[in-house]
């Protein structure tokens, strides 16, 4: 986990790649896209300059329940979600907040709950950037 809880990972893929690769993943695991939103085309819709930066929305009412039965505050950081950005560089990246920090953030503590997301999370990301 790191300092401030989010987890960045390299991809090899473009943004939209990236996102379209994690957004099939995630519906083949059963969880819901709440919502994917393009930051740089609204950036652009505003007459301003973004580098491509995507968010997916996502979740499964069975995983983010017990986190809120738990610790309710934590609602307001989920439904969980990943970030795809491409950096001043040209590199993309891949961010998401590390269930077990949410946790704590919220006052609890890292449990199996956490650790079986943390772990979902990981092997999503990782196949999403790879």
């Amino acid at each position: 986990m790191s300092a401030n809880g989010l987890i960045t990972i390299a991809s090899a893929h473009g943004v939209k790649d990236t996102i379209d690769r994690l957004e099939a993943d995630v519906k083949a695991k059963g969880m819901t896209v709440f919502a994917r939103i393009d930051h740089a085309a609204g950036a652009q819709a505003a007459g301003m300059a973004l580098r491509p930066t995507e968010l997916l929305i996502f979740g499964n009412a069975k995983g983010g329940t017990p986190l809120m039965q738990a610790q309710q505050t934590i609602g307001i950081d989920l439904p969980l979600k990943a970030l795809a950005y491409e950096d001043a560089a040209g590199k993309v990246w891949l961010a998401y907040n590390e269930p077990a920090w949410l946790t704590q953030r919220h006052g609890g503590t890292r449990n199996e709950v956490t650790d079986r997301i943390g772990v979902l999370l990981a092997a999503l990301s990782g196949a999403a950037a790879g």
